[in-house]
């Protein structure tokens, strides 16, 4: 189950872009509260302590208490230089309520996959989280898939892997793959011959780089030769 987390916010007088700048220039984060058909409540937080909050890696996926409102976050703005917090919305839930949730997915046993460790294949993963639909106060952490007797051209679906008592995908409607052993790519003889070329380019600039550059003679300079003009 994953962490519960606890945030402090404070309630913002004021709504609106230039109220949101001054509170980020304080180093405080505009945020939102919504849901059970309550009007939505705009708060402030401090960023540092949202930041250690975001650095847990399962953030989005934990239960936040913030000033005793049990919530879920649904979004995390960013800003696009500096990759600060500029925004954050909260999901406000009942302790029981069902929720669509992002759960990562952790693989393990890669040393006991025949495909992988004798056959030298390839883990090509095509989803690094599942969404589950889940009991609020049941929410995983992780789902963790195990690769343990896994040969090359073996695949992992949805309905391969053991879900939490109550946890279905959001996805119904389709048996989708997770990941794959795949073979390990081999040089074809057209990425050899380009190889080669290439090869064969950087030598031949690299040498005339190193050619050796003539200076010119300065006692032949003709810039620096005086004519003298026979009048008659």
């Amino acid at each position: 189950m994953s962490d519960q987390l606890t945030l402090a916010a404070e309630t913002r007088d004021r709504v609106g872009k230039g109220a949101s700048r001054a509170l980020r220039r304080d180093g405080r984060v505009p945020a939102v509260i919504y849901g059970l058909n309550k009007e939505p409540t705009s708060v402030h937080l401090e960023e540092k302590a949202l930041m250690k909050a975001l650095m847990t890696g399962h953030f989005m996926n934990s239960i936040v208490m913030v000033n005793g409102i049990r919530t879920l976050p649904k979004d995390v703005s960013f800003h696009p230089v500096s990759d600060r917090p500029i925004h954050v919305d909260f999901l406000r839930i009942g302790e029981h309520s069902t929720v669509t949730v992002a759960v990562p997915i952790v693989f393990e046993d890669e040393d006991d996959a025949p495909g992988i460790k004798k056959g030298k294949g390839v883990l090509n993963i095509t989803r690094h989280e599942v969404e589950l639909v889940v009991d609020a106060s049941d929410i995983p952490s992780e789902i963790t898939i195990s690769l343990a007797g896994m040969e090359i051209g073996d695949s992992i679906h949805i309905s391969d892997v053991k879900l939490p008592k109550g946890a279905v995908p959001a996805i119904d409607d389709r048996d989708f793959a997770i990941a794959t052993i795949v073979p390990p790519t081999v040089p074809t003889v057209e990425d050899e011959e380009l190889e080669a070329e290439v090869a064969e380019a950087q030598a031949a600039e690299a040498a005339s780089d190193e050619e050796p550059v003539v200076e010119p003679n300065d006692d032949n300079n003709d810039d620096d030769k005086i004519t003298t003009q026979k009048h008659d």
